[in-house]
This record gives C-alpha cells, structure tokens and sequence, in this order.
C-alpha cells in the first residue's frame, strides 16, 4: 500500500530520477517536474501531500512558490533543497510555510526521515479537511473524528437506529461525546429539520426540572406568572437529549416513563394531558442496569430507555485516534488565539498518547487549548504541557514497558546523532537493517 503522492520538483534530471528511485522504494508514489509551471499542472490535477523542490528554477524560485503552493493547497507540506552554505534561502522558505529545508547532497541521510515526518503531518491534514468537506451540516457521523475499531463501531451502530424513532441510550465515561452522538443520530433522521434540544439533568433541582421538562402554567406554583413551555414542547417534532439521565429524581421518573409509554406528559399545575410528539435519546455515565437492581432507578424505565444501547469507547481505548483528535482541536484553536500554530513536535504527540485521559476527548481539547495559550511557538512541543505529561516522556524509565524504553533510547541516540542511521546503528550495537526494522516497528520519527 503506497505511503503517500510526492511531486519532486528539480531542473536537473539525474538528480530527480535518483532521489524518486529513493523514496519509491520507500513505498512513495513519485511524480516529477523539472519547472514551476509543469508543478502546478500537477498540484492541480494530483492530490499531492508531500513536495521536494529545489530553490532555482528555470521559470521561479523555490523560496516564493513555497508561499504559493502553500496558499493554494494548504495541507501540502514543502521541502526546500537549497544549494550548499546557503541556509537564508531555508530560513525564509520556513517563513514562507515551508516544512522544513535540507542542503542538497550534504544532508542525504535526512531526507527519508524528514519526508515520513512531512507525510505523517500532510495525511492528519488531508484526512480533516475531507472530513470538513463531508460535514454537510455542523452535526454528523462524518464529524466524529477516530478511525479506531471501537468508535468505528459505535459510529456504525448509530447510524442504523437513526433512521428508526427507536429510543436510544448512550453509554459512556464524562467527555466522551455523547452529545455529538445525539446530535448526529438526530441530524441523520426524519425529524433533522425539526428542534434538537439538549437537557442536563443534573443541572436542576427536581421542582425545577420538571417545570423545565414539561412546562406550567400560571398560577401553578409561586413564581408562576404566566405558562411556560417545557423543553418537550420546545422540542416539539425534533429530538430531545436527556444528559446524565442517570441523575433524574425517582418522582420524575415516573413521568418520564409516561412519555415513552403513551407518548404525552402533563404540564405542572395541568389536568389536561399534552401530546409529546418528541424522540427521546437518554445518556448516563452510571450502570443504570445496576442500580435499577437495587432500586435507585426505576427498572421499567430503564429498559424502556435502553431499548437500543450505544457504548462509546473512552478515549483510553482509542488512542490511536489522538492524534487525528489533537490536530483538529490545533487547527481550531489557533484561529481563536490569533495565532498560526502548524502542528505538534512527535514528543508532545507522544506525551498525549502516553496520558491516561480520565476526562477523554473533553479533557484532550482542553489541554490543546492551554498548551496553545500558553506557547510562543508555531509548533506545540512537551514544554506547553502540564508538569505531569512531560514526566510521562522524561520521568522514571523503570516505569515504562520494556518496548518503550528500547523506542525512547532509539530515538535520543537517533537525535544525538542527527539522524545519521549508520552511525546510530554503530552506537546500540546493532545491524542498520535492525535499526530500519526497529525505526519501522515503533514509528519513530526526529524532531
């Protein structure tokens, strides 16, 4: 399976065919340009993530068509090759947007190393603006980032109750989605063009809750001036999200339970029954399988409730899908900040992944969010992070697995040696093919 499109961009023949036949072995799908004009006859017919271009060119200069390229494709990465000693051509290239920049013929031993870090970076952006450009609306299964095995799951089982008016009951830890679930189930059924409203329950007292639910009318109670809609009634034709349903007081319960049974509710202060034309979709982060067994909720609700149940995995148990997360939270905050932040270094990628995420994917954005305040830099590296996730890339390493301090080793030898593989195999003691093997084996990449 080919890794990724790489456009070479170079007048001179022999070095293009060379450095091609380089990173095609590398499992890259290459083309070629030898002018600028013939590039962007490419860029515009190929999805092109990764571009090698040499700074002089028979019609432009490598430096501005960086700006160019970067203007036009945005989730392109560009490498410069400058010519040897002239290092103002890379740093303005950089400024320009440029991934990075290496000295032609000097720097050989970086060029597979830079290009997987530059494709790495191009794929996480190709794969989020396909999912922007998906979107349709603000709410869809499209919009739920995660290629793993368990949201792919959830994801796919949400997708075929939507098209019902089945009942559904989202199971799940604090920040692990369920509202973006209900939102999406809602926005893919008959009644997307109709109210979605989303209720906590345990923001509300019980009085107060069920006048919220249900509505009064005036003169029910003190302070009931005139009648009030409920946000059944708000929801009128639509959805209705119940939020840590789990948290309802047992007395409304009862009442809930007569929504689903006959499809009507009772304003507070009302004899007369209204119709409650409404899907309800219920979420809790408690075993309300557990405590209806013990009587702290109400067993003929809960399975009224649970006719159709959807766990969605905590971020713990897939964080495969963090980075995809990260990037996106990245490319949303910098905006918001006024400030142009490209990505992340491997080593706060890493710190992520390493963390154990009690708040899931709500606890992820906001540590994006901080360490995005908090960094002058373009690039969110380790030192944005609080003190507890730099430990868990620096700290004590008798409290990694044996595989994580053999890829931490490899990686701080391959830094110290500037990404020289043959020198690095020399300082472990070991073969360049199983240095290759290792690299490969637990994708490292330099910084």
């Amino acid at each position: 399976m080919a890794k990724g499109h790489i456009l070479i961009i170079d007048d001179e023949e022999q070095l293009r065919k060379l450095m091609g036949r380089l990173l095609s072995l590398e499992g890259y799908i290459i083309q070629e340009a030898s002018n600028v004009r013939n590039a962007m006859k490419i860029l515009e017919k190929e999805e092109i993530q990764v571009v090698l271009s040499d700074v002089k060119l028979p019609d432009g200069n490598g430096v501005e068509l960086v700006h160019t390229i970067r203007e036009k494709y945005p989730q392109t990465e560009i490498i410069v090759l400058t010519a040897f000693g002239n290092i103002a051509d890379g740093v303005q290239a950089i400024k320009n947007g440029a991934f990075d920049y290496i000295t032609k013929g000097d720097d050989n031993n970086r060029i597979l190393p830079l290009v997987s870090k530059a494709m790495d970076k191009a794929v996480l952006q190709f794969r989020i603006r396909d999912l922007e450009k998906k979107l349709g609306g603000k709410y869809s299964f499209d919009s739920i980032l995660g290629a793993s095995p368990e949201i792919t799951q959830a994801i796919e089982m949400a997708r075929k109750v939507a098209a019902s008016d089945m009942t559904v009951l989202l199971l799940g830890e604090t920040g692990s989605g369920k509202e973006v679930f209900a939102q999406a189930i809602h926005s893919a059924s008959s009644r997307h063009q109709q109210p979605f409203v989303a209720v906590n329950c345990s923001a509300f007292g019980k009085d107060i809750l069920e006048s919220e639910l249900f509505g009064h009318i005036a003169g029910s109670f003190t302070g009931a001036v005139k009648d009030k809609k409920g946000f059944f009634e708000e929801a009128k034709g639509g959805t209705i999200f119940l939020d840590e349903v789990g948290e309802m007081p047992v007395e409304l319960q009862a009442k809930l339970l007569r929504v689903l049974e006959a499809q009507e509710f009772y304003k507070v202060g009302e004899s007369k029954p209204t119709k409650a034309d409404v899907r309800i979709i219920a979420a809790t982060n408690r075993n309300l399988e557990f405590e209806s067994y013990n009587g702290q909720f109400r067993s003929d609700l809960f399975y009224r409730l649970s006719a159709f149940q959807i766990n969605l995995p905590s971020l713990n148990r897939r964080k495969k899908d963090i980075p995809v997360l990260a990037e996106w939270f990245i490319q949303q905050v910098g905006p918001k900040l006024n400030k142009r932040i490209k990505g992340m270094t491997p080593a706060f990628q890493q710190a992520l992944q390493r963390h154990s995420w009690k708040g899931n994917i709500r606890e992820l954005k906001n540590i994006i969010e901080r360490a995005a305040i908090l960094t002058d830099e373009d690039v969110l590296d380790v030192t944005a992070l609080p003190f507890d996730f730099q430990q868990g890339v620096s700290g004590d390493p008798s409290s990694l697995k044996l595989s994580e301090v053999e890829k931490l080793h490899i990686a701080k030898v391959l830094v110290e040696v500037k990404g020289n593989k043959t020198r690095a195999a020399e300082l472990l003691g070991i073969g360049l093919t199983t240095l290759y093997s290792k690299i490969k084996e637990y994708n490292i990449t330099l910084e």
